[in-house]
């Protein structure tokens, strides 16, 4: 028997330009991330996260999905970070026990793969590695952008995803009978959602990739070389790969931050009692072994739904309204009633059957069902709840809601309210505890116990109006509510019954929720609850963007003139802008001479140009016009991921120009001399402009005043 030896080969090819130019990233990017060892601008606000994410404490971040939190978390976790920080400041000192290489090593290499990945996006969309060089010099040189990337921010992390994402369309797009042509569409899909789970902002080139992927399915379908069979799987695998996938990743990240997020946190009050309750500590705690089912007897505090304009429970105490409002308007002179934005043992009521005078459990209970008329008399006061036809103090269109206190005038008692469960299964459901949402109906007048919003003046202590709503208009969040802490009364009497109520719970219930449940009713959360946004220093309009008349101080140092300021390239900000108008005009006068049927290039330029537009120009204007829509705290930094579509355009312009407009060898020698010239300056100013990127080396104040271009921009100048 023979041994028959096989010759193997192995071809490698290796792109120098590339290479070089992501070396070139690397160090721009990693060189001195250490520095400064303190706070940086937002990462005050990643920070407090950050240290939430590393004792595992649930919270929220209206402004993102949980995905770029944890990508900052694996870094602090390879780097061994405690969470044990106090994030109050920029500028506050690291501790020793902070691990600043680790927090920003990977937005620092996310930013640095950004430049590989412009040279071979202006590759793949046809043009000549000479332009793909001039892309990722210009990004190498963008100030602006290697400041975002060395600090423990998500833009750099942001817009590698949506590169890769657009890359690997075009890879898949391009390949024909490619074995790897369907794991470019499936990076294509796992990338737009990772923007996504980044941040909200990456929707938007996912809504352009969306586009373009249609506009190509449908050529196909129109392709008549294809049977019918595979134009099916053909459109199946896209949709599965570019909108079924990213929905299943969309669902994991949450899947795992509410995995890992298990402990209760300073955010639980923003989530339903039945959430919160869900959570290691706090509530659960305070919740654990209560009855499941709510009986005539039962001692409750009431909860409303709404976290508009904050969390509150139904509450009561020993003051009564005013005879007579500031405006004149008179009152029943009856015990207030309020939504208390915190626990208090006023908050506790006890459910009473209105056909019996006992005031505890019977045994064994009887439980209240939907369309049950109930009473519910106030705990430690002994007041009923009670409505009736005068007017509210801050909402006159609605009905007043007080403890009836019997006057001995024409004012009788109207405290009969009815229950409505308003997520109940069957007509006689059983009002549960945390996770019956219900309404109250008042019988006498059909109103609805309801949070109207306005806060009460200081005679009602600043706590939050409750109203009786005749006018109310299907199932509003503001007049629902849920039993969050429930016990079964026992004590007829009215001083051991305050005794009672002052005491813990002690059962034994499970009321787990389902991770749909968790993630629908946090998702909602996110999107409808918003912080009070207040006016930022250093906030700005998307107007400023375009010409760079605006700055953000990141970073100063406490002594001297050191100092990291969020600047970009001044050239190539200027020229960025000027390529964006002369783009606009060849595409319209192209359009318009070839509806004229005169065709100046060739149609695979034409297509060339065309999609090039639709993925920079596209590119810049999904991701720039929004803002305009937005009613929310802007700043510089929004602006760089349009701010990287558009600088992929300007040697996608310069080679257009140089290949199809200007004709003759000297008009090409004259114009190949000023894009020498350009690209000189864009160093001459990445290089002046170092100082303030870096943080170092300090300047003296005549320096940076000499690098103040724009009056606007706020650089900090100290005395000598």
């Amino acid at each position: 028997m023979q041994c028959v030896k096989l010759p193997i080969s192995v071809t490698v090819e290796i792109n120098l330009l590339l290479v070089a130019v992501t070396a070139l990233a690397l160090v721009t990017r990693l060189y001195g991330i250490h520095f400064p060892k303190a706070v940086v601008f937002d990462e005050v606000y990643y920070g407090q996260f950050l240290s939430l994410y590393m004792k595992q404490v649930f919270f929220i971040d209206e402004s993102g999905p949980p995905f770029g939190h944890m990508i900052l978390a694996f870094g602090a976790y390879l780097g061994g970070f405690d969470g044990n920080f106090v994030w109050n400041r920029i500028g506050a000192e690291y501790t020793s026990n902070v691990p600043v290489w680790s927090l920003r090593i990977i937005p620092a290499l996310a930013g640095s793969f950004c430049i590989p990945l412009a040279y071979l996006l202006v590759v793949e969309l046809g043009y000549s590695h000479f332009s793909a060089l001039g892309a990722s010099a210009l990004l190498l040189m963008e100030n602006s952008m290697i400041v975002q990337s060395r600090f423990m921010l998500l833009e750099s992390v942001l817009i590698f995803f949506l590169l890769l994402a657009v890359l690997s369309y075009l890879r898949f797009h391009k390949a024909r009978n490619s074995s790897f042509k369907w794991l470019w569409l499936v990076i294509c899909g796992v990338s737009c959602a990772y923007g996504i789970g980044v941040k909200y902002m990456g929707i938007f080139t996912y809504l352009l990739l969306l586009g373009l992927a249609a506009v190509h399915t449908w050529q196909l379908i129109g392709d008549r070389t294809l049977s019918h069979g595979k134009v099916v799987v053909q459109v199946l695998v896209r949709f599965l790969a570019l909108v079924v996938l990213p929905v299943i990743m969309y669902l994991g990240f949450f899947y795992v931050h509410l995995t890992l997020l298990y402990r209760s946190g300073p955010h639980d009050q923003m989530m339903s009692s039945a959430f919160q309750a869900s959570l290691e500590g706090g509530l659960a705690r305070i919740t654990q072994g209560q009855p499941l089912d709510v009986a005539f007897g039962s001692q409750v505090t009431l909860r409303t739904v709404s976290s508009k304009p904050v969390p509150c429970w139904l509450h009561s105490h020993k003051v009564n309204y005013p005879i007579r409002y500031e405006n004149g308007r008179g009152s029943s002179h009856q015990q207030q009633v309020t939504c208390y934005p915190f626990k208090d043992v006023n908050n506790w009521w006890i459910i009473k059957d209105p056909g019996r005078q006992s005031l505890v459990v019977s045994s064994p209970p009887r439980p209240v069902r939907h369309g049950d008329i109930i009473q519910l008399l106030h705990g430690m006061t002994s007041r009923y709840l009670n409505t009736h036809d005068v007017a509210a103090p801050m909402s006159p269109h609605s009905q007043e809601v007080s403890g009836y206190i019997d006057f001995n005038v024409s004012m009788p008692a109207q405290n009969l309210w009815r229950v409505d469960v308003v997520n109940r299964e069957s007509d006689r459901e059983i009002w549960k505890t945390i996770l019956s949402e219900v309404r109250l109906v008042h019988v006498n007048t059909s109103a609805v116990l309801k949070l109207s919003g306005a806060s009460l003046p200081e005679w009602g202590f600043k706590q939050l109006e409750v109203v009786g709503d005749k006018i109310h208009k299907g199932y509003h969040q503001s007049g629902m509510w849920n039993v969050e802490e429930h016990r079964y009364g026992r004590s007829q009497e009215q001083k051991e019954r305050e005794l009672e109520l002052k005491s813990p719970t002690h059962s034994d219930v499970n009321r787990n929720l389902t991770f749909m449940a968790k993630f629908l009713e946090l998702q909602w959360k996110m999107l409808t609850v918003k912080n009070e946004e207040s006016e930022h220093k250093y906030s700005s309009s998307p107007l400023e963007w375009i010409s760079m008349d605006t700055n953000i101080a990141y970073w100063l140092h406490p002594s001297s003139n050191a100092q990291i300021q969020l600047i970009g390239n001044f050239v190539t900000w200027t020229i960025a802008n000027l390529v964006l108008v002369v783009y606009c005009l060849l595409f319209l006068t192209y359009l318009l001479r070839r509806r004229r049927k005169v065709e100046d290039i060739p149609q695979d330029a034409w297509e060339q140009l065309v999609l090039a537009g639709v993925v920079c120009f596209g590119g810049w204007a999904v991701n720039y016009l929004p803002f305009f829509l937005m009613e929310k705290t802007l700043f510089l930094y929004h602006y760089l991921p349009a701010l990287t579509f558009k600088i992929l355009q300007i040697p996608i312009v310069i080679e257009h120009l140089y290949m199809h407009v200007l004709r003759s060898p000297a008009q090409q020698k004259a114009f190949g001399g000023v894009i020498l010239a350009v690209l000189c300056s864009v160093y001459v100013s990445y290089h002046n402009l170092s100082p303030l990127t870096y943080g170092r080396p300090a300047l003296m104040s005549d320096e940076l005043a000499a690098l103040r271009w724009r009056e606007s921009w706020d650089i900090l100048l100290r005395k000598p």
